[in-house]
């Protein structure tokens, strides 16, 4: 089929210095949606979206609150926030065009080494003081973050099946611009007959590019924080990469940030047909073939 899908990172809810209340989420949002408006119009269009900072704060709320309520598992925060980020996104996109949100589940192997070894940014940005205490105290595992603080990590498997695809392709072929795979999806074993959620967050783009790739879309478009794919990014050498051949992109993937493009450059390996990573500033001239890094 002929579709589009495009990955939202989390800058369109949620910008630097921001608390994430819900009015904030849905300026982002409507600034977000007017970048997208030359898409809306195509058929077969799919968003996905990122929830590092919605699922961390999740965390936090149920943390806080668990002398009153019974805190809940990861993959169930994951599902909490495709609710919320999914109704967010309908409220700015219903004046445009007729959006579906579907809660999705994305099946991963429970032996996954990622389960060992946590990759995934979730939650606010803190301090090197800061986190030092929480490893003591929490046990968080904590990484630095593209010179922004420190961010607690948690497990990335990788995608394996998206449960609902058959579901989120007749969508993409109706009127509706379908809304899925939110945060990555909620992460499930198959267990027997049955699909158990486990406690992890799976990279947005990785579901995206498998999303896009089983709906046989024809592009890719991730959206990201910074309008082009940079080699030594945040150095004096810092220099812009506006197109990546397959073998190309594969060659710079050790240069790149794990939490952070390297999944994105990933994922366009993955989907094997054009990516444009960008922003939303950028997007314009990204679709117009001067902006933005293209990978094919």
């Amino acid at each position: 089929m002929s579709a589009t899908v495009v990955a939202l990172g989390g800058n369109a809810l949620m910008r630097p210095g921001e608390r994430g209340t819900a009015a904030e989420q849905l300026a982002n949002l409507r600034r977000a949606v007017a970048a997208l408006r030359p898409l809306l119009a195509e058929p077969g269009l799919v968003l996905t979206h990122g929830n590092g900072p919605q699922v961390g704060n999740e965390l936090i709320r149920q943390e806080r609150a668990a002398d009153e309520a019974p805190p809940l598992p990861l993959w169930l925060a994951v599902a909490q926030t495709q609710a919320e980020i999914g109704a967010l996104m309908a409220a700015e996109l219903r004046p445009f065009a007729t959006p579906a949100c579907v809660l999705t589940h994305v099946r991963v192997a429970a032996d996954d080494p990622a389960f060992d070894r946590p990759t995934k940014p979730i939650g606010p940005f803190y301090s090197e003081e800061q986190a030092e205490q929480l490893q003591r105290e929490r046990g968080w595992a904590m990484v630095s973050d593209a010179n922004r603080g420190h961010r607690r990590v948690v497990p990335s498997p990788q995608p394996l099946e998206v449960v609902e695809l058959e579901v989120i392709r007749r969508l993409a072929e109706s009127d509706a611009v379908a809304i899925a795979c939110g945060g990555g999806g909620i992460p499930v074993v198959r267990r027997g007959d049955r699909l158990t959620g486990v406690d992890a967050v799976i990279d947005k783009d990785r579901a995206s590019a498998l999303l896009a790739r089983e709906l046989g879309a024809t592009r890719l478009i991730i959206l990201t924080e910074v309008p082009v794919v940079y080699r030594d990014f945040g150095k004096p050498s810092q220099e812009e990469i506006r197109t990546l051949s397959a073998d190309e992109a594969a060659a710079l993937l050790p240069e790149l940030a794990e939490g952070s493009m390297r999944p994105k450059v990933e994922a366009a390996l993955a989907f094997g047909r054009e990516t444009l990573i960008t922003n939303f500033e950028a997007l314009e001239s990204a679709l117009a073939g001067t902006g933005g890094t293209r990978v094919a």
